[in-house]
């Protein structure tokens, strides 16, 4: 079967495409054990643009992208981020877009295989139809799920469905560290069982909290921080003017402080974190792409003894002293990932939410007529917006409201 869509290959000058493409439906399993099952048709609705869509094309223009593509072919149809329409169940739908030969698709082992649906071995979302496994089309509320036409409002809500859900996790990971890495000095200190000082513990990991970088990653890890710990102290740091629509969001919605740091050097920028808190922070969330953010955590000394260090960017090299290391029990947790619970939940909080005051639109026509000039000139200058999308099927779309 033949349909329109966007997709990568490895060509120096035109690694993003739009056109006719032949689809492809292998069988494919969601979890280790499970059938292996052939895809149903679902008609992509919505789309976002997430920043690895941007480094696939960078990977296709250096002939990077072969162990990306699907087996057998040499193109990827890409896309993570979106809702879809299933025509045989008549209902909207997320993509559970992790699955393969794995028990647990957050941390699969060596033995076992994964595939993504628009990043890895899958096709995705910017296409006209496509297949993906029935067992990985996800239920919406139920008041949207079966809806004639869905609200833009909830679909740009929901195109934050798969980074969300990787914000649930990193914050589960970040209590299931905190909890063991703290939990004895607790019991010593408050003379209490060991279930009560686990507690304790993955609560005052969030004392002091530093989130440096305010892209959508920090903002929906500040968002599940703060709400599961409404005392946590949350101090974003970027280089994003005070003023901002996406700092007046962070301060107004999740009830963070916030620190500028353009124009300042490294030291500085330390001495504001810890002047703010008045020590050093008890968790450092890294999400700004930058490998200043592990200097400020250990050399200028921010994360402070028994803290932990949650490096969520992708790229930067992380350095520390072995010898401070050590001595001060920091722990390092890089995890990148979500599983179907994690993105059941966020799909529920994310229709709840204002999130969509953050997603601006480009036109399809506009998008599909030179998709690299897009990419490089709007979705991902220096003038972009936090997140953009775009309507791919506006007969499923209701834009009024």
């Amino acid at each position: 079967m033949k349909t329109n869509a966007t997709y990568f290959v490895n060509d120096e000058n035109e690694p993003l495409r739009y056109g006719e493409i032949n689809l492809i439906n292998p069988k494919r399993q969601r979890l280790r054990g499970e059938e292996l099952k052939e895809g149903k048709i679902a008609f992509p609705v919505f789309c976002g643009f997430c920043g690895t869509d941007f480094e696939l094309m960078k990977m296709g223009r250096r002939n990077a992208l072969n162990a990306k593509f699907p087996d057998g072919e040499n193109r990827l149809i890409n896309g993570h981020e979106g809702v879809v329409f299933v025509p045989d169940e008549n209902r909207f739908a997320i993509v559970l877009i992790r699955g393969g030969d794995s028990f647990d698709p957050t941390r699969f082992t060596e033995d076992e295989t994964y595939f993504e649906y628009g990043c890895d071995g899958a096709d995705g979302l910017f296409s006209d139809e496509n297949y993906f496994n029935p067992d990985m089309l996800l239920h919406l509320p139920e008041k949207y799920e079966k809806c004639d036409r869905l609200p833009l409002s909830v679909a740009k809500r929901l195109v934050f469905s798969d980074p969300y859900a990787c914000a649930i996790f990193q914050h589960e990971r970040m209590c299931d560290i905190g909890s063991a890495q703290n939990f004895r000095v607790v019991m010593a200190r408050e003379k209490c069982d060991e279930k009560t000082a686990r507690e304790i513990a993955a609560e005052e990991t969030f004392s002091r909290t530093v989130i440096y970088g305010l892209g959508t990653t920090g903002l929906f890890i500040g968002d599940q921080i703060r709400r599961n710990h409404p005392d946590a102290d949350i101090l974003f740091v970027a280089r994003s003017e005070e003023t901002g629509k996406k700092v007046e969001f962070a301060k107004e919605n999740i009830n963070a402080s916030y620190l500028s740091v353009f124009g300042l050097d490294e030291k500085e920028i330390a001495k504001r974190i810890i002047d703010y808190f008045g020590s050093p922070c008890t968790v450092f969330v890294g999400t700004s792409g930058n490998e200043v953010e592990s200097r400020i955590a250990f050399e200028h000394g921010v994360l402070g003894c028994n803290g932990i260090y949650d490096s969520f960017s992708l790229g930067p090299k992380i350095t520390f002293d072995t010898m401070p290391f050590g001595f001060k029990n920091h722990v390092i947790l890089s995890s990148i990932n979500f599983t179907q619970k994690h993105m059941e939940t966020a799909i529920g909080i994310l229709c709840e939410s204002r999130f969509d005051e953050l997603v601006e639109l480009i036109d399809r026509d506009e998008f599909t007529s030179n998709p690299i000039d897009a990419y490089e000139n709007k979705i991902y200058c220096k003038a972009a917006p936090l997140k953009t999308a775009v309507i791919w099927n506006k007969k499923y779309i209701d834009e009024d409201k």
